[in-house]
């Protein structure tokens, strides 16, 4: 089962990277723009057949993809295609712009991306990544509305029998401890929680407001038990627990003063409505931007993993390696195979958001660095219109290829200690 679930997301990795290059190479042809090649995969071809104008194939290593798209690059100052220079930073400017032009025939002047409006090539860089996005919402919905997820619901677990602040790192009651709430009304384990104070409620979240807006308050408390509802009445007592943010997510070492019943929640799979995911989603995006922000801040402790022995923390950066990993772990897991496909639908989900976060970065050569070119040249001209100034013309992308260069050189070190990582010390789901 292991191995099923590695080619159970190699699959899904291979079909993000063709939908993400389609998105593409339909708005490069919706544009005008020839497009000689479409690959998935980099390295030695494995499989190609050409339709029309356009070679479509697979290469051997399944680590990324492209279309090639004539033109990228506008002429140099002089209106040659290609010249050399000694400097090897010029030299880098020069062999970019020769290669926009490789495959170049005769009627293809007026088919180039660089002469496309500036407009244009920014919906055909944003397509790619865009398609990434759509994907992702897609199979979130899938597993949200269609299977359901883990999370805490009304039903009773445990009861616990004193009043203990969750400061204290403690479960055993002490000589002293005040007798909870939930002990004293009757409150007994597979109770499920139907109403409390009058209001009816089936979602963890709004019962645990409710809890805790009420200290020193005595409340009917609504129960499901062996199929007949039973109504208890409980003090709730006024207790340090845990402060939860405003998307009900506790904050580790933060405690607020509020209501205590003394119970814990039952975890079941529970399938959201739209709105619910949608609010599910926007948060999961939230982290996810949180944390592309913050991974240059997590290379110390990813080099202390591979390097030093250290523990691999659970948000650690993880590759394609790693994924795939944990992708076959996930096949192993005790649980029901339903869930087993929801999380591996979930892994490829969350792959597709991070594909388009990070190809949203304003950096060549991603697709956010082309995207910024043209807007910047959209910026220049109409300035200059506005100005009544000449056209500055198009923007030369081609000048940032050094420092493209260093970013991809940045990258791939990246992607070798993460490499590095997933296989001696890989994240772990069980």
């Amino acid at each position: 089962m292991f191995i099923l679930g590695i080619v159970l997301f190699a699959v899904g990795l291979l079909f993000s990277i063709a939908w993400h290059e389609l998105g593409h190479l339909s708005t490069a042809k919706l544009f005008g723009i020839r497009v000689p090649q479409y690959m998935v995969g980099f390295g030695p071809t494995i499989f190609s057949r050409k339709r029309g104008e356009t070679e479509y194939g697979i290469k051997a290593i399944p680590f990324g993809g492209y279309i090639r798209m004539i033109g990228m690059f506008p002429p140099g100052p002089d209106g040659r295609l290609e010249s050399r220079s000694t400097s090897p930073w010029r030299g880098m400017i020069e062999d970019a712009r020769s290669a926009a032009y490789e495959e170049l025939r005769p009627g293809d002047e007026k088919r180039m991306f660089y002469t496309r409006a500036p407009w244009k090539r920014v919906i055909v860089m944003f397509a790619g990544p865009f398609m990434n996005l759509i994907l992702a919402v897609v199979l979130f919905l899938t597993v949200l509305m269609g299977f359901g997820i883990t999370q805490q619901t009304t039903s009773v677990s445990s009861v616990s029998q004193c009043v203990i602040a969750q400061s204290e790192n403690r479960d055993k009651c002490e000589k002293g401890d005040p007798a909870s709430p939930a002990a004293a009304a009757g409150l007994k384990a597979g109770d499920r929680i139907v109403s409390f104070g009058g209001t009816r409620t089936d979602d963890w979240n709004e019962l645990s407001d409710l809890i805790r807006a009420n200290p020193g308050k005595e409340v009917p408390i609504v129960v499901e038990r062996g199929g007949q509802e039973v109504t208890l009445h409980a003090k709730i007592a006024s207790n340090q627990v845990a402060k939860k943010d405003s998307s009900g997510q506790i904050v580790e070492g933060q405690y607020v003063q509020a209501g205590f019943l003394g119970f814990s929640a039952a975890t079941g799979v529970v399938k959201q409505d739209f709105g619910d995911s949608v609010t599910w989603m926007g948060d999961r995006i939230g982290e996810a931007v949180d944390s592309l922000a913050a991974l240059p801040g997590k290379i110390p402790a990813l080099w202390n993993a591979a390097f030093d022995g250290a523990e691999r923390e659970s948000d650690s950066p993880m590759g394609v390696v790693g994924a795939a990993r944990v992708g076959g772990e996930i096949f192993t897991l005790d649980i029901p195979p339903t869930q087993q496909l929801a999380m591996a639908l979930m892994l490829v989900a969350g792959f597709n958001l991070s594909l388009f976060l990070f190809n949203m970065l304003p950096l060549l050569p991603l697709d956010g660095g082309h995207i910024a070119g043209a807007l910047w040249e959209s910026l220049r001209r109409n300035t200059a219109k506005l100005l009544r100034r000449p056209d500055p013309g198009p923007f030369d992308v081609a000048k940032l290829m050094p420092v493209a260069y260093v970013v991809a050189g940045i990258f791939i070190c990246f992607t070798i200690l993460v490499l590095i990582a997933d296989v001696v010390n890989p994240v772990r789901i069980s």
